[in-house]
């Protein structure tokens, strides 16, 4: 039964997949900044199969840099193997999305831009019904579907990265930077200023994302399940300080807690973007999953933490044991490790995961696991995990992390990313025993000159 549930993952998600030096604005409030004008229209972004909101969450905090209002930028998140709404149903939920932010902001209409598959969803939508069209002022295609035409008759930018330079949307304003891979054009600083210029008919006054006072930082979002995107039933979040040299927490209390509404939703919680903190999915049972990022320099509203229910869907592929530890990376810029200097650096514990055997270009990983695949207490690095490998976006090795419980030591992430300043990511995280603790570590899509905000004196 096990074998038949992984074998219907792979292919179910194959066959969709193949079908489808800045100016300092002023830090200031999460919604604003000095000097900044008020958009016209809120967005609406939707993700491509296998993504959610994290796809954009970058994006909202450049968008909210130049002056946008956090509650100006949201998301639709849906399943995007179709198995919970047909397409006519995401629809349906786009339209009341729509009409409660615009509720919610008094706007006339408002901007919408898709990735990927999200495109799809996206084209269908504005050629449905010339009633949802009028409620559209601007669409933003990123790295999906060719048309003859703009949808629906709504003003397009098309955005493409590599790939066919053919690619267009016939009377669009079509982009394209052959550079990008296909996750990253969708995430960077270049494809922000691109949208933000369209979108509002003048230059963003930074394409950074600028850091807030530390004080001020506040971070809202969702826990979700893998593909589904629906909330973890029953689920309890906690929001821990920890120590950035080895990831443990620094207190016996939580900064916050949270038993988690169906939707998964949790927040606003301030924190402080000089510190480290760890966020903990709880179930009954007493499995957790534990979130490490680098410190939050500016308010998110977008922020994911991507999960499955113990015992199904990708937790299925994880060995696991007393004695080691199984980590997910993620990042929402593909990881190229057959590029030499062209390509980015990435290691769990000194030994090496951006390779050309794991995340060769054009595999597109955005997504690594590392875990004892034998449970023997070997590794070997040789070759990617099989069922891993033959998902889209994913890959996997079998990396022996020593664990103990409670943890006794820290196990460094280190990325040096291709398109940054060439400075090192180092996020430490305690080595949790995989038998009930899985542990995923983001890693940030950005890199910038500054990233800190500047000390007073």
């Amino acid at each position: 039964m096990r074998r038949r549930g992984i074998a219907l993952l792979v292919a179910c998600a194959l066959a969709l997949v193949a079908g489808c030096g800045r100016p300092w604005p002023g830090a200031g409030h999460p919604g604003g900044g000095h000097g900044h004008h008020r958009p016209e229209h809120p967005i609406v972004f939707v993700h491509g199969f296998a993504g959610s909101a994290a796809q954009f969450e970058s994006q909202a905090t450049r968008f909210t840099s130049n002056g946008y209002p956090a509650d100006w930028i949201g998301a639709l998140e849906y399943d995007s193997l179709f198995g919970l709404a047909t397409m006519e149903q995401v629809w349906v939920a786009l339209d009341e999305r729509i009409t409660r932010l615009l509720d919610d902001t008094g706007a006339a209409k408002v901007d919408l831009a898709g990735h990927s598959l999200g495109t799809t969803v996206l084209q269908g939508y504005l050629t449905s019904s010339p009633e949802r069209a009028a409620r559209v002022a601007h669409y933003v295609n990123i790295d999906g579907r060719t048309a003859a035409a703009p949808p629906g008759g709504v003003s397009t930018l098309a955005v493409w990265g590599m790939g066919d330079p053919a690619r267009e949307i016939v009377g669009a304003q079509n982009y394209r930077d052959p550079a990008q891979s296909h996750v990253e054009v969708a995430t960077s600083a270049e494809t922000f200023g691109v949208m933000y210029e369209f979108l509002t008919g003048r230059a963003p006054r930074t394409t950074d994302i600028v850091p807030e006072p530390p004080g001020r930082v506040e971070i809202a979002g969702r826990a979700s399940l893998f593909l589904s995107n629906l909330g973890p039933a029953g689920a309890t979040l906690e929001l821990w300080r920890v120590d950035p040299a080895t990831g443990h927490r620094l207190r016996d209390e939580p900064e916050a807690s949270q038993v988690l509404p169906e939707d998964g939703s949790f927040g606003p919680w301030r924190v402080n973007g000089r510190n480290s903190y760890e966020l903990v999915l709880s179930r009954e049972g007493g499995t957790a999953h534990h979130f490490y990022t680098s410190p939050f320099v500016r308010s998110s509203h977008l922020v994911r933490l991507l999960t499955s229910e113990p015992g199904a869907g990708l937790d299925l592929l994880r060995a696991t044991s007393d004695h080691h530890t199984s980590l997910t990376l993620v990042r929402n810029q593909e990881i190229w490790g057959d590029q030499g200097a062209a390509g980015d650096v990435l290691s769990v514990a000194g030994q090496p995961l951006a390779t050309p055997a794991f995340t060769p270009q054009a595999k597109r990983v955005i997504g690594l696991f590392a875990f004892d695949q034998g449970v023997d207490g070997v590794s070997d690095l040789s070759q990617p995990i099989a069922t891993l490998f033959a998902l889209p976006f994913l890959s996997g090795g079998d990396l022996f992390l020593p664990a103990t419980t409670p943890p006794d030591g820290s196990i460094p992430v280190e990325t040096v990313a291709r398109s940054g300043t060439g400075e090192p990511e180092v996020i430490n995280v305690p080595n949790w025993a995989s038998s009930s603790h899985h542990v995923s570590v983001t890693l940030r899509d950005w890199s910038q000159e500054d990233d800190t905000f500047p000390r007073r004196g």
